[in-house]
């Protein structure tokens, strides 16, 4: 299992002032060439949100083309995510990854199934019809969390004075990528990071078994 890098011992933090963490992230593929159209999220870890934060509205993954739509999402833990099914076959959406192990079951065009997620970690999603469809719900102990532009470019606001730890994560790289960063009140803290990313991995159905083809683009 993969876990999320989360630090044991939060740090409680005081009202002060919220700084911003402004950066780049450079995603090269496995032969380092630059990669193209890559989803990155920049989340820092160390502190909890401010006590009576309130859970944030279902995040929604669809299910559409035989793809999850998005494949990479960033919730805070307590939160919820929907999937719907907008194709008009069956889907069976599902986890086996520790951190929140799941089967929604078979459900058809127009139908929705939702999940909450209690407790911090990285969680791969797949549709055990279509091996192909893959996705991962980054499961972050606080809200402050973004993604970058389309120039690798991010701004992470309201984060507290202190110094954290700043990840950053994309699908298909080994492990995200990390750096202390020190956040003053007030005040733009910059950095630069650097992402390899390879093939998608191959994974087994809902049972732990590989994938056998029963009919045209139906697996079991």
């Amino acid at each position: 299992m993969r876990a999320l890098v989360v630090l044991a011992a939060l740090a409680s933090v005081a009202e002060a002032a919220p700084g911003r963490v402004v950066g780049t992230v450079k995603v090269t593929e496995a032969d380092g060439k630059p990669a193209s159209s890559v989803d990155v999220i920049i989340y820092i870890v160390g502190f909890k949100d401010p006590a009576g934060t309130r859970p944030a509205a279902p995040v929604k993954v669809e299910q559409k083309g035989r793809k999850f739509v998005p494949d990479l999402v960033a919730i805070t833990v307590g939160d919820k995510v929907v999937f719907p099914n907008v194709d008009s076959f069956l889907h069976n959406v599902f986890s086996q990854s520790g951190t929140r192990k799941f089967d929604l079951g078979s459900f058809k065009k127009g139908e929705s199934k939702e999940k909450e997620f209690p407790s911090p970690g990285v969680v791969d999603v797949y549709c055990n019809i279509h091996p192909e469809m893959a996705a991962t719900i980054l499961v972050l102990p606080n809200r402050k969390h973004t993604r970058t532009g389309p120039d690798g470019t991010f701004v992470l606001d309201g984060v507290p004075p202190g110094e954290w730890t700043l990840f950053a994560y994309t699908r298909r790289a080994a492990k995200p990528v990390s750096a202390k960063v020190k956040v003053h009140a007030d005040g733009d803290t910059e950095i630069e990071l650097a992402l390899q990313r390879g093939a998608e991995q191959p994974h087994l159905n809902k049972y732990g078994e590989k994938y056998r083809k029963e009919g045209p683009g139906t697996y079991r």
